[in-house]
């Protein structure tokens, strides 16, 4: 159907869901009229609707900047969002800013309700200034300062700490700076990997991994009877493997080795023993194919039952919502509702969520609530730990619209972060790594 026959309709409805379709729908709604985005054309017709969730209306101007086009109330995340922008649409400090710039930009409300503007600008610039650490879990008695900004249970070192990873490289893509850091400070680090990966290994990776294989128990002489005609089976599979058929069992289970041992290799580099990984092989990924099955029961029990186990004082997820086929979403919901389940346990009480972002996107400034900054020799001890998922390095399977590898989307993210705190007027890092904490929002359910 093309766009002229879909304007001839009386009414046109859109929906639109998730993060990754902000963009576009912003293009679509405030955007140029252009045959380069379809959609625009929509603009024209007397009755169309876009049906949207928060996540795919936050590039529009009511969402992203919402004092320029309705009344607000000046809450301090709010504030902080518009005390930022004002300084990036500036290109000033935060401290630099004056009531000229607010009054100039449509923050005349905010300054006559929370001015003079440099108060504004010292409750923000402070607020960021607090964000940051280098002890993201917290640092022990004799080592703290007068003027340590007081973190979540302080008083409890070292902290036991539980990083689930939805895809098993996604631990130090995202946060790979923070995991070596917690584990270099003494921290108990544990690492729970809650989906195999497997769909996204090549079939010529899974051929080679086969090759060493056979010929490892050919010269050991493993089994011979066995491993022959196993390995024979799996060579098979992939060697006549039709396009868009489903991986056989054996197929599947080598590709999930193959990550598995990326896993192992990547976090031994972090300082985190082989004994404190978790490989939880959630069983709505387990299909061999994109199309994954519904979040079940059984995975969300998989995940409370760990944290039990466990009983961490953080925990730290994937809150980026922008992976392509949708697994850091499910993965995310199985963790707080997981958590959900084991909340009441006196533990608990003790334990903060930390939400992460990977290689899709980051954290807006104001959103972040701790942002722990990166040396050089820690950006490069964290490329060379991505370095060791080779199944996923020079090229990916989904890689999403992005041609850059996953160690550059991650360098560039830290390290743009870090310009743009030093921007703001923070002192200057390397790279900074945020995060924000989790509150209890359902819309991350």
């Amino acid at each position: 159907m093309g766009v002229g026959s879909i304007l001839s309709a009386s009414e046109i409805y859109i929906i639109a869901y998730g993060e990754h379709k902000a963009q576009i729908v912003a293009e679509a709604v405030e955007g140029e009229i252009s045959p380069m985005v379809s959609a625009s054309f929509l603009q024209e017709h007397p009755h169309c609707r876009f049906m949207l969730d928060i996540s795919a209306a936050q590039g529009l101007t009511r969402f992203r900047c919402p004092w320029l086009v309705e009344q607000v109330e000046w809450t301090d995340l709010l504030t902080r969002k518009a005390v930022i922008w004002l300084a990036r649409l500036l290109n000033k400090p935060i401290l630099k800013l004056t009531e000229e710039d607010y009054n100039e930009e449509g923050l005349q409300d905010l300054l006559a309700e929370h001015g003079p503007a440099y108060d504004i600008n010292v409750q923000v610039f402070r607020h960021l200034q607090r964000t940051i650490t280098g002890w993201p879990a917290g640092k022990p008695a004799e080592l703290k300062q007068p003027g340590d900004v007081s973190r979540p249970h302080d008083d409890i070192f070292p902290k036991r700490v539980l990083i689930f990873s939805p895809h098993p490289d996604d631990d130090v893509i995202s946060m790979g700076g923070t995991l070596i850091r917690m584990a270099k400070q003494g921290h108990e680090v544990h690492v729970a990997y809650q989906t195999s990966g497997n769909i996204a290994v090549f079939d010529d990776d899974a051929l080679r991994f086969c090759d060493f294989m056979a010929s490892f128990n050919q010269t050991f002489g493993v089994a011979p009877a066995k491993t022959e005609s196993l390995d024979s089976s799996i060579e098979n599979s992939l060697r006549n493997k039709t396009p868009g058929e489903v991986d056989s069992p054996e197929v599947q289970t080598v590709k999930g080795l193959i990550r598995k041992g990326e896993a192992k290799a990547a976090t031994r580099l972090c300082g985190v023993p082989e004994e404190c990984l978790h490989f939880l092989d959630l069983p709505f990924y387990e299909t061999g194919t994109i199309k994954k099955k519904p979040l079940g029961e059984e995975d969300i029990n998989i995940v409370a039952k760990l944290l039990e186990e466990f009983k961490p004082h953080q925990i730290y997820a994937a809150g980026d919502l922008r992976d392509p086929h949708g697994t850091h979403r499910v993965c995310l919901s199985a963790i707080l509702q997981a958590v959900q389940k084991i909340q009441d346990q006196a533990w608990y009480e003790q334990c903060t969520v930390w939400l992460y972002r990977g290689a899709w996107h980051e954290w807006e400034p104001h959103e972040i609530e701790m942002a722990v900054p990166l040396s050089p020799g820690e950006v490069e001890l964290k490329r060379n730990a991505i370095f060791k998922h080779e199944s996923q390095k020079d090229r990916a399977v989904y890689p999403g619209h992005d041609d850059r590898e996953f160690w550059q989307r991650a360098e560039d993210r830290n390290s743009g972060t870090a310009k743009l705190y030093d921007e703001l007027g923070m002192a200057e890092y390397a790279a900074i790594e945020g995060f924000v904490r989790w509150d209890g929002d359902e819309t991350f359910l």
